[in-house]
């Protein structure tokens, strides 16, 4: 079934079955890979993008659902990574292995566009679907204090 699908701003046309997982149509029919395959089943947070403007797990998503919706994936959240949050990951040398840190900077910026000024409860709250094998969940809360102040 062919459908239209915006990423990112861009209209594509995709040929896919509606019940496709929303990341596969984003890394095979898009062409963007920044958003990971984690588990398959919503629970690490890899995948995690923005569908008008709400972080949700592409793996969990079927890509018909989302047509005619705003999705944004880690490559749109900032054509220069200059997004605050973006910016603060470097600054604080977030990433280890960097497996998960997309779909991290994904559910931070939703995080911080919904309530610029959280609290340490309201991040933890936020980013507790999100799973960091390297345990950088400190240096994540310190980052979004970092980017919430920008």
């Amino acid at each position: 079934m062919s459908f239209t699908l915006n990423v990112n701003g861009t209209d594509f046309e995709v040929d896919v079955e509606p019940e496709t997982p929303l990341l596969w149509v984003i890394r095979d029919s898009v062409g963007l890979t920044g958003t990971k395959y984690g588990c398959g089943i919503a629970k690490c947070g890899a995948c995690t993008v923005h569908v008008d403007g709400q972080p949700v797990k592409s793996c969990n998503v079927t890509a018909a659902s989302v047509a005619g919706r705003e999705v944004t994936t880690i490559e749109g959240l900032s054509p220069d990574n200059s997004h605050p949050v973006q910016v603060a990951w470097k600054e604080h040398t977030v990433p280890q292995c960097g497996y998960c840190q997309s779909g991290q900077i994904m559910s931070a910026a939703a995080l911080l566009a919904r309530t610029p000024q959280p609290s340490d409860q309201e991040i933890d709250a936020a980013m507790a679907d999100n799973l960091c094998r390297c345990g950088t969940y400190l240096a994540i809360r310190k980052a979004i204090h970092s980017a919430s102040q920008a």
